[in-house]
């Protein structure tokens, strides 16, 4: 039971994450003056406009995934490079918000409930979840490697499109499925020769970040809680 608890809200965690990370994109690329993805039904917090299902896989197996990209049209922003800095980065923005929000009902609830019942556990799990999956999510998109989030603010801010950013335009989706491969496989086998744990670079990227994220945050609700 406590297993399926477990896949239950993880799955809710990821649903939630996923829309509001994609609505942000649209809603700000709305803003800024581009109404393509409204006009393709993506300005809306239903999940199934958002989901891509590689990435909600990969988002419930491994802690770190995608949704399905929202289109924009850049050529509409009032402004070129604003809009397209803000469109790029506010899904990553709310991520990080909402990690930086619920962080304090884990300090508060999470390992307190002395007779947890069935929805004490799911809620243990769910906030926990949320917490680490939009982190894991705002991390992991600010790679800048095609397509994700920090590729696009680096498309933003490289207008005259130097080498290095046309050639991850170019390689960096095959880069970065290489990662998530190499990862994979190190995590796998890891548990036969525990030394292959040291070579996982997108495990240890996502690690290194979100624990110093982590820090930042318990100092900074420490002073209230």
């Amino acid at each position: 039971m406590e297993q399926f608890l477990y896949l239950l809200a993880s799955a809710c965690a990821v649903v939630i994450i996923l829309t509001l990370h994609e609505f942000a994109h649209a809603f700000a690329a709305y803003k800024c003056g581009d109404p393509t993805a409204k006009y393709e039904g993506r300005l809306t917090l239903n999940p199934l406009k958002h989901f891509d299902v590689a990435g909600l896989l990969m988002f419930i197996l491994v802690g770190f995934g995608w949704a399905r990209p929202v289109p924009i049209n850049p050529n509409n922003f009032r402004h070129y490079k604003s809009g397209l800095f803000i469109t790029s980065a506010a899904g990553i923005f709310v991520n990080l918000l909402l990690a930086f929000l619920f962080y304090p009902l884990i300090l508060q609830v999470v390992g307190n409930l002395t007779e947890p019942n069935i929805l004490d556990i799911f809620l243990n799990d769910f906030m926990t979840l949320f917490v680490i999956y939009n982190l894991n999510f705002f991390v992991f998109n600010l790679l800048p490697l095609y397509p994700l989030d920090g590729f696009r603010i680096w498309d933003a801010l490289d207008r005259r499109r130097s080498k290095p950013f046309l050639f991850i335009r170019q390689y960096g989706y095959y880069i970065l499925l290489g990662l998530i491969f190499e990862s994979y496989l190190c995590r796998l086998l890891g548990q036969v020769l525990p030394v292959l744990e040291y070579f996982d670079i997108l495990g240890y990227y996502l690690e290194f970040v979100i624990n110093g994220i982590f820090r930042l945050f318990g100092m900074f609700w420490g002073l209230f809680i």
